[in-house]
């Protein structure tokens, strides 16, 4: 059972206190607030806690709440973050909890800060005095944007917990695998002149013609090479998303640049493709005459699969009562799997309800979550 009014009432002091991430400075916020509230929280339940600002951004900080000593155990692990808003689009406060049609509205009821009651409800249903194997609770900073919280967390490393699920919205059903993300531009500069002689200048748009011919192959070629059947779309993915050039149409363009997107499957290396990306690149530069620069709009995501076979993913299948499946988007599982913990995302609400307005979180699914994290906890602290 879960204590629906507890439940609600803590959702609504997270949901209460903006914590957006976002590339654009005058949209982001702090986190720390919400990571306050959950040490609070835990620090009731008898947890050590400590808040680690992010490197360069005092402003932000991850939350390691840990009850219990020793190897093994599990981590619960959550971001704090959420993406910007539309206000106008809402039908009502994102910042204010309501219930409607037994559906929690709100920014980040469901991605993720709807998690974090649903962990505290499962804690306060287990005698916390009999565990004999660490559970611990992590809240991350920027996972929207740059997952720098989880980042650094792989770099300060120290767990030595078995098994780590983190709460991203599946429906409760058990993720174990999902594509990587590269975001990348490459930018073309030629020479711009008077377009009544082609000869006065070196035309950047047409080489990018070019370019874009180069990463068309590209993709080709690595669909040909690489695919995962237990993905919806099996192949890796190439998406030219955005183009920009030139300033005027009696003018030769001198710089243009595009932006395209790469996932990744697992078994795929973010750091060949770039190398691969790179060595296309070149000769393209080289026959053209032109300047061509291939720069990360931000750092890489690697991708992310926890063998079918692995003792988490049985556990989660077991009790969700459902088979582990992939996902299309990415998460911080790879970070906390390269800390040496098997690794499965699983969580109350769907990914569809993300990222758009009236977000909200279905009432339903919260005490079947809560069942769910205490058959976990019993199995791998008690």
């Amino acid at each position: 059972m879960v204590d629906i009014k507890r439940y609600t009432q803590e959702l609504s002091q997270l949901v209460a206190l903006p914590s957006v991430s976002c590339a654009t400075p005058s949209l982001d916020t702090s986190n720390r607030a919400v990571v306050e509230l959950l040490a609070n929280w835990l620090a009731d339940l008898g947890f050590a806690c400590e808040l680690q600002p992010l490197p360069d951004q005092p402003h932000k900080a991850n939350l390691i709440a840990t009850r219990g000593h020793g190897p093994g155990g599990l981590v619960l692990a959550g971001h704090t973050d959420t993406v910007p808003y539309d206000a106008h689009s809402w039908q009502q406060d994102p910042f204010d909890l309501t219930l409607r049609d037994d559906r929690l509205y709100g920014l980040g009821a469901t991605d993720m800060k709807g998690f974090f009651p649903v962990v505290l409800a499962a804690l306060r249903g287990l005698d916390l005095n009999k565990l004999q194997a660490p559970i611990t609770v992590i809240a991350t900073a920027d996972e929207e944007t740059s997952m720098a919280g989880a980042r650094a967390l792989a770099l300060r490393g120290g767990f030595q917990a078995r098994a780590a699920i983190i709460g991203e919205p599946t429906a409760l059903k058990p993720i174990r695998m999902h594509k990587g993300i590269m975001m990348e531009a490459v930018h073309v500069r030629g020479h711009s002149g008077h377009s009544s002689d082609p000869a006065l200048g070196n035309n950047a748009l047409e080489a990018m013609h070019q370019v874009m011919g180069e990463l068309i192959r590209f993709r080709r070629e690595l669909q040909a090479q690489f695919s995962h059947p237990g993905f919806t779309v099996q192949v890796p993915t190439l998406n030219l998303g955005c183009i920009h050039g030139g300033d005027n149409p009696n003018r030769i363009c001198g710089d243009c640049e595009l932006q395209f997107d790469l996932r990744a499957l697992p078994g795929m290396n973010n750091d060949e493709l770039h190398a691969q990306l790179g060595a296309r690149l070149r000769p393209v530069a080289e026959a053209l005459n032109v300047d061509i620069t291939l720069r990360a709009l931000f750092d890489d995501v690697p991708a992310f699969e926890q063998p079918a076979g692995s003792a988490l993913v049985r556990a989660c299948e077991s009790f969700s009562g459902q088979q582990a499946v992939s996902a299309a988007f990415a998460t911080e599982a790879p970070f906390l799997q390269s800390l040496g913990m098997e690794t499965v995302v699983l969580g109350p609400g769907s990914i569809d309800q993300a990222h758009q307005p009236n977000e909200f979180i279905p009432m339903a699914q919260l005490a079947p979550a809560t069942h769910l994290l205490r058959q976990l906890i019993a199995h791998y602290c008690h």
